[in-house]
C-alpha cells in the first residue's frame, strides 16, 4: 500500500490560522486514535477474535483430568462381603487425538482466517473514525466562518439602518426604506443565532469524536495522491479497501467451516491412558478372610476410536447449514464489492463537484462584491433603492456561505475518497502521537498459549470521558479569510465604515 503524509503541505481553506498555537488536523487525529472508546472497543473485539485460534487448537492438544470420590457406606447389606465401610478412589485419565477427520485442522485454519478478517475490520474502523474526525474538524471551521460572515453582515446592515434613519430625518428616503432596513437587520440577527447554534452543535460533535474541546483550529492541509479519474479510484479501492478484504476473509473462513462440518461423519482415533487408585481405609471386613487388599493401583493405555454409523441426520444438517452460511459469505463479498465501487465513484463525483462549486462560488463572490459596490454607488446618486442594496448584500452573503460550505464539502469528500481507496488509516496518515497499535502483538502472545491459568488483567477504560469538558459556546476567534472580507460601509460619505462617524 502506498504511503503518504497527510501534512505534506499547508494551505488556508476556510480560516486563516489564528496563532502559532492553533490545533492541527494531525493533532486531532492522533488524539482520536489514542483515546477513542469506539476504536478501543474494536481493538478489544479483535483480541477476542484472536482467542479463537487457541480455542480451536485446544482440541488437538492432550486432555488430562483427575476424578476422585470418597464414599461412606452407611448401611451395609448382609451379602456385601466385599463392601467396605468407606472408600477413597481416584482416576487419572489422559487422551490425545491423532485423527479427527480434518475437523480440528480446518477449525484452526478458519479461526486464523477470521483473525485476518478482524484486522481488516479494525482498519475499517480506523478509516471511519478518521473520516468522522475530518468532517467534524472542517464542520467547526465552516461554522466559525459562517458565524463571522453573519456577524459581518449584521455590522453592514446596522450601517445601512443607521444611514437610512439619518437620510429619513433629512427627507432623502421614506419610512418604507427605513422599515426595510430594520426588517432585514432583524432577519440577519435570526440567521446569526441559527449559525451560532449550528457552531455549538459542530463543536460538541468534535468533542464527542476527539475527546477534547476544539481550540483555535489551523487550516487543514491539502490531500495528496487523489486519483485523476473514477476508474483509478475504483482500482485502488478494489485492491486496498479493508471492508472488502474482511468480506473475502470471512468467505474463506466459511468455506473452512464447511470442511470442518464434514468431519463429523469421519472416524476419530485417540491415544488413551489412565490410572486408578483405591483405598478402603481399613474398613473391608473380609480382608482377614479372603486376603482382599485394602489399597491398590492400576494403569492402562491404548487406542480409542469412534466410528459413527448413524447420527440421526445431524452431520448432514450441519454440513448443509455450513454450506448455507458459506453462500451468505460469498454473496456478502459481492455486496461489499458493489458498495466499495459505489463509494469510490460517489466520493470522486462529490469531490469533483465540490471543486467546481468552489470555482463557481469564488466567481459569484467576486461578482456580488462588485455588484454591491455598484448598487451602493448608484444609490448615492438616487438611481438605486435601499431594498436593492439589501438584496445585493444578501446575495453576497449567500455566495460567501456557499463558498465556505463548498470548501468544506470538497475536503471531506476528498478524504472520504481516500478512505474508500483504503488510504486513510493510521499508517497511511503518518501519525506521530506515539507507537501505533499493532494487532499482531496480542495474536503472537496468545497463538501458542496452552496453559489453563493464564488470564489477562481486568479490563479498564481506554477511551477518554468528556463529562468534565465545558459546554461549547458560539464564540469565535481568528481572522476571516481576506477573500471573504468586505467593507461594511454603505455610505460613500463614510469610507471608514464606522457607524459612529458623523454624517
Amino acid at each position: 500500500m502506498k504511503r503518504f503524509s497527510l501534512l505534506a503541505a499547508s494551505a488556508g481553506l476556510i480560516l486563516l490560522a489564528p496563532s502559532a498555537d492553533a490545533q492541527t488536523l494531525r493533532e486531532a487525529l492522533v488524539r482520536a486514535y489514542n483515546e477513542s472508546p469506539q476504536l478501543a472497543a474494536e481493538r478489544a473485539n479483535l483480541r477476542a477474535t484472536d482467542e479463537g485460534v487457541p480455542l480451536a487448537r485446544a482440541e488437538a492438544l492432550p486432555q488430562l483430568g483427575v476424578q476422585g470420590n470418597y464414599i461412606e457406606n452407611i448401611v451395609q447389606g448382609r451379602n456385601a462381603f466385599l463392601q467396605p465401610d468407606r472408600a477413597l478412589t481416584a482416576n487419572l485419565n489422559a487422551s490425545y487425538p491423532i485423527y479427527a477427520g480434518g475437523r480440528i485442522r480446518n477449525a484452526v485454519a478458519a479461526a486464523k482466517t477470521r483473525v485476518l478478517a478482524g484486522r481488516s475490520n479494525l482498519r475499517t474502523a480506523e478509516a471511519n473514525l478518521f473520516t468522522q474526525v475530518v468532517a467534524a474538524y472542517n464542520d467547526v471551521l465552516r461554522d466559525e466562518a459562517i458565524v463571522q460572515l453573519n456577524q459581518q453582515n449584521i455590522r453592514a446592515l446596522e450601517v445601512n439602518f443607521a444611514a437610512s434613519s439619518d437620510r429619513f430625518e433629512v427627507g432623502d428616503v421614506t419610512r418604507t426604506d427605513v422599515a426595510q432596513s430594520e426588517a432585514r437587520l432583524a432577519v440577519a440577527v435570526g440567521q446569526l443565532r441559527a449559525a451560532e447554534a449550528q457552531l455549538v452543535a459542530s463543536r460538541e460533535a468534535y468533542v464527542e469524536l476527539v475527546g477534547s474541546a476544539p481550540g483555535p483550529l489551523a487550516p487543514p492541509p491539502p490531500l495528496p495522491n487523489l486519483p485523476a479519474d473514477p476508474q483509478a479510484a475504483v482500482v485502488a479501492a478494489l485492491n486496498n479497501n479493508p471492508a472488502l478484504d474482511a468480506a473475502e476473509q470471512n468467505r474463506d473462513a466459511a468455506r473452512l467451516d464447511t470442511r470442518a462440518a464434514r468431519a463429523a461423519r469421519m472416524p476419530q482415533v485417540d491415544v488413551v491412558a489412565g490410572g486408578n487408585y483405591f483405598n478402603y481405609l481399613g474398613t473391608l471386613q473380609s480382608a482377614t478372610i479372603g486376603g482382599v487388599p485394602q489399597t491398590g493401583t492400576a494403569a492402562q493405555a491404548g487406542l480409542g476410536f469412534t466410528v459413527p454409523l448413524y447420527q440421526g441426520g445431524r452431520p448432514a444438517a450441519q454440513v448443509r447449514q455450513a454450506q448455507a452460511r458459506e453462500g451468505v459469505a460469498i454473496e456478502q463479498v459481492t455486496a461489499t464489492e458493489r458498495a466499495v465501487i459505489a463509494d469510490a465513484r460517489t466520493a470522486f463525483a462529490q469531490w469533483q463537484s465540490s471543486l467546481r462549486v468552489i470555482e463557481a462560488s469564488e466567481a459569484a463572490v467576486s461578482a456580488n462584491r462588485l455588484s454591491l459596490e455598484g448598487v451602493r454607488a448608484e444609490n448615492s446618486v438616487g438611481n438605486r433603492t435601499i431594498i436593492e442594496i439589501l438584496n445585493a448584500e444578501q446575495e453576497l452573503l449567500n455566495a460567501q456561505v456557499d463558498l465556505v460550505t463548498a470548501r468544506r464539502n470538497a475536503y471531506v469528500a476528498g478524504f472520504a475518497l481516500l478512505a474508500a481507496m483504503g488510504r486513510a488509516e493510521a499508517q497511511d496518515l503518518g501519525l506521530d502521537g506515539g507507537a501505533l497499535y499493532d494487532p499482531t502483538v496480542n495474536y503472537e502472545r496468545v497463538d501458542k498459549a496452552w496453559l489453563d491459568w493464564k488470564d489477562n488483567p481486568a479490563p479498564t477504560p481506554q477511551g477518554t470521558r468528556t463529562v468534565d469538558t465545558p459546554a461549547q459556546t458560539p464564540a469565535v476567534s481568528g481572522v476571516l479569510d481576506p477573500e471573504l472580507q468586505r467593507p461594511i460601509d454603505t455610505d460613500p460619505a463614510n469610507p471608514s465604515g464606522d457607524v459612529n462617524t458623523p454624517r
